[in-house]
């Protein structure tokens, strides 16, 4: 039997016009199924299994900040918002939720086709070793990060983003480099900076929330960027 390992697409939005053209655009190179509401949405979250879920805002059952924090409660699944509402603290909201990416209407067929690819790209940016710091583990096998034993619970993009930091222990990075190394492509956007700056504010939230001491690993170099900065920068293990 020939398994199709062709990445899964599920698309959520209760405007028509929109749902079946972006489903008949994907679905010329993807596996794509598609819901007009929330609880379709989450029937068929648990039914197909999607690697990346492109998700409206608004919905007339539920909204896509709820359904986001629902569905990477879940799985660490991508997600892709889409919104007509253009404000930065929207913006900001949907990051903060999960959200790897914040697309505003009207958009591009061949916008959103980027964004896509590059946001698939990170399942490839992880490779398979295992880091110890003393009491923090982050294991990219299991997609699993612990801290004094206690799981922190991180989306897709935020676990890729503290593993790169985990590999390059005391180095100090800006935030053009992290984007570069981490999406895969070259910054020159300052929205673009902005989306990473979310992620690791959410990053340090959770980590504190697991533990306080939590707060020193990822520090802030001012004027340049960010610095990994575990209490011993040599790995007990890199297996």
């Amino acid at each position: 039997m020939v398994v199709d390992t062709t990445p899964k697409i599920l698309v959520v939005d209760d405007d028509p016009a929109i749902r079946n053209l972006v489903h008949r655009f994907l679905n010329q190179k993807y596996q794509v199924d598609s819901a007009a509401d929330g609880d379709r949405a989450l029937a068929l979250f648990e039914e197909f299994k999607p690697v990346l879920v492109i998700l409206d805002w608004n919905l007339p059952d539920t909204t896509g900040y709820y359904l986001c924090q629902e569905m990477q409660r879940r799985t660490n699944v991508f997600v892709v918002m889409l919104s007509s509402r253009t404000d930065e603290v929207d913006k900001i909201k949907a990051l903060s939720a999960g959200a790897d990416d914040y697309i505003c209407k009207p958009f591009g067929l061949a916008e959103l086709a980027v964004r896509i690819e590059v946001v698939l790209r990170r399942i490839r940016s992880v490779t398979p070793s295992r880091i110890v710091f003393d009491r923090f583990a982050i294991d990219p096998v299991r997609r699993e990060v612990t801290l004094n034993g206690k799981i922190i619970k991180l989306t897709a993009l935020e676990f890729n983003i503290l593993y790169f930091f985990a590999s390059h222990p005391g180095e100090s990075w800006t935030r053009q480099q992290l984007i570069e190394k981490i999406w895969g492509w070259n910054c020159d956007d300052t929205g673009e900076e902005q989306v990473l700056t979310v992620h690791i504010g959410q990053i340090r939230k959770k980590m504190i929330q697991v533990d306080a001491t939590g707060s020193q690993f990822i520090q802030t170099v001012r004027g340049y960027g960010y610095r990994f900065d575990p209490p011993d920068r040599t790995p007990m293990a890199i297996c």
